[in-house]
């Protein structure tokens, strides 16, 4: 019996006629899976059926904790969401931290399991001892912040809110779903699963305690955990003091950093929109996630409205990738993307691609780069759909190709890419290629080690041993996200840390080397989902841009990512084929092989 970390209970609502249940975590699963991403994701395997419609009724949208959440662990109150993606067709899991997914484990639960359709628009509340589907005709049509004003009146502030904004309602393909207001679950277009099911919000109101197995133990990891995250210069200084966007002049010296399109990596102007330009000009004060001690958040105030962020994706997707070095007007964009329920990332790289097109002579009804002015009414259209805002809703993917012009859409798998220009980091370059979810350096951030020097500094322009630190990398952050824990922890603990921190949470005994097998068991769990879907080598791949045009000026100048020299060796050391499909000794190593019948 799982009696320590874990609640031990699942809930499963179909909506189609608002039945729910109740039941435990195999033991099994606990200890292959954990919590989080992977037991989303292997619940979701066991589910859903080979190509449907991720905005159908048959589709499920699972929310899931993990063992250490609402424990004391630092950085342990972020949760995970999975389902399968409208936006990219592809499994997607996004993370989101806050105070949410606390207060859902404190009802007693691990998981919720969504699928079904609500006929008209519904609203769940959970607590320690109910489960209720409300009314939520007067909340459709609100958006993220009214929505959880109105619901706070409801229940009370010790309720925390998770909804939808009007993008999910109208089913925008990377709608997000948001929590505490300004916390995304952003990537992927979750937002629009959870429109299609008319679900605009989930409120919870928790209070059970997790059990802990060995406290003093705990207590002992926490005092180091603390003294090493103090200790490294990113996460006891830069992170608090200038919060992510700390980036931006880091990364636009290395001449990786995305303007116009990507088109161009390094610009004179980038400073504008900085880290420290947020400090200076516009921070109120630095904020963070449940027992966090780093603390990257920023509340900002722009011509007196007060919000979170931006952050460094959010300040770059909707600034300098669209040619836009205004700080003020891209946080005011900021704020009102997560008051829509919208990925500022996808959002900025889907206009980034109309502007190209534009420029190119190929949308002439899109605005230009540099158009700070048409920047919110644009967003406002794509929530809406409203003219061109309908064909960007769909993605730059979509977008692109109806243009008959996809090597102007920056993404992989349907998914748009993140500010990293991969032709300065070879290995962030296999890095996307190879994501489950599309472009995401989430799922691998060789950033770190290839520009950053953390934990090791790596030659970001060589492609020798890169396979393997992707590998390693991915199978890591498959672990962090299932345990689950901000990846920021990453760069002060190892997995020997890690291990030893959730054998003191669980009372079960884990190695390093079970954490490490348990990411790979994922990466592996999700590889064959994509297969079933029609993934394969083929979607491996990159834009052209990145293979073809080397960059023109900064500190990547003349570079272009090697692909080719580093894909058929990540397949080998995977222990995949050369069409990159798991090998059969692979999925019997991985205790995959029962499950390939049903993914």
């Amino acid at each position: 019996m799982l009696e320590f970390g874990w609640q031990n209970q699942i809930i499963s609502i179909n909506l189609d006629n608002e039945k729910h249940k109740i039941f435990g975590i195999e033991e099994e699963t606990a200890h292959n899976y954990l919590g989080g991403r992977g037991l989303g994701v292997k619940l979701l395997c066991e589910r859903i059926s080979k190509n449907i419609n991720p905005l159908s009724s048959k589709n499920y949208i699972i929310f899931a904790t993990g063992p250490i959440t609402a424990t004391s662990v630092y950085t342990s109150g972020r949760f995970s969401a999975v389902s399968k993606s409208p936006l990219t067709g592809t499994i997607a899991d996004a993370n989101s931290g806050g105070i949410w997914g606390v207060s859902f484990k404190k009802c007693g639960y691990d998981s919720l399991m969504l699928t079904g359709a609500a006929k008209s628009p519904i609203y769940m509340y959970i607590d320690d001892n109910d489960v209720k589907i409300e009314d939520a005709q007067k909340l459709w049509g609100l958006n993220t912040h009214e929505t959880t004003n109105k619901l706070l009146e409801i229940y009370g502030n010790r309720a925390k809110i998770l909804c939808i904004g009007p993008a999910g309602e109208n089913l925008v393909k990377f709608a997000s779903i948001m929590n505490d207001k300004n916390r995304a679950l952003g990537r992927g277009g979750l937002g629009a699963v959870m429109g299609s099911k008319k679900i605009k919000a989930i409120v919870v109101k928790g209070n059970k305690e997790v059990k802990i197995a060995d406290k003093d133990k705990l207590d002992f990891f926490l005092n180091e955990t603390k003294k090493w995250l103090d200790a490294i210069t990113i996460t006891g200084r830069s992170l608090p003091t200038f919060g992510t966007a700390v980036l931006v002049n880091i990364i636009n010296e290395f001449g990786l950093f995305p303007i116009r399109n990507f088109q161009e990596g390094y610009s004179d102007l980038a400073d504008k929109v900085s880290g420290e330009s947020i400090k200076e000009n516009i921070l109120v004060r630095k904020t963070g996630c449940y027992k966090c001690p780093i603390a990257c958040g920023r509340l900002t105030e722009v011509d007196g409205k007060t919000g979170k962020g931006p952050e460094y994706e959010t300040v770059w997707a909707l600034g300098p990738e669209l040619g836009i070095f205004d700080l003020k007007k891209i946080t005011k964009a900021n704020y009102r993307c997560n008051e829509l329920g919208i990925d500022t990332i996808s959002t900025g790289v889907t206009i980034g691609c109309a502007m190209e097109l534009k420029e190119k002579g190929f949308f002439n009804e899109a605005p230009s780069f540099g158009e700070v002015d048409k920047l919110g009414s644009l967003i406002e259209d794509i929530t809406y759909r409203n003219g061109i805002g309908n064909e960007l809703a769909e993605g730059s993917k979509i977008l692109a190709e109806s243009k008959s012009h996809p090597e102007f859409a920056m993404q992989v798998k349907g998914l748009e890419l993140p500010a990293y220009d991969p032709r300065g980091a070879q290995g962030q370059g296999l890095a996307y290629a190879t994501s489950n979810r599309g472009g995401c350096h989430l799922r691998a951030y060789i950033i770190g080690p290839e520009l950053l020097g953390v934990p090791t500094l790596f030659d970001r322009f060589q492609t020798y041993n890169k396979p393997d630190l992707v590998i390693r990398t991915q199978n890591i952050n498959a672990m962090l996200d299932s345990i689950i824990i901000c990846k920021f922890t990453a760069f002060a603990i190892s997995e020997d840390f890690y291990s030893r921190l959730l054998t003191a949470v669980t009372g079960i005994k884990f190695s390093s080397e079970d954490l490490m097998t348990i990411g790979e068991r994922i990466w592996n769990l999700e590889r064959l989902f994509n297969i079933r879907e029609g993934f394969s080598k083929k979607d491996d791949i990159l834009p052209k841009r990145f293979l073809t045009e080397p960059l023109k000026k900064g500190g990547s100048k003349g570079k272009v990512v090697k692909l080719d020299e580093m894909l058929s060796e990540y397949y080998t050391a995977r222990g995949w084929d050369q069409d990159g499909t798991p090998l059969k000794t692979t999925l019997e190593k991985l205790g995959l092989k029962e499950l390939t019948v049903n993914v």
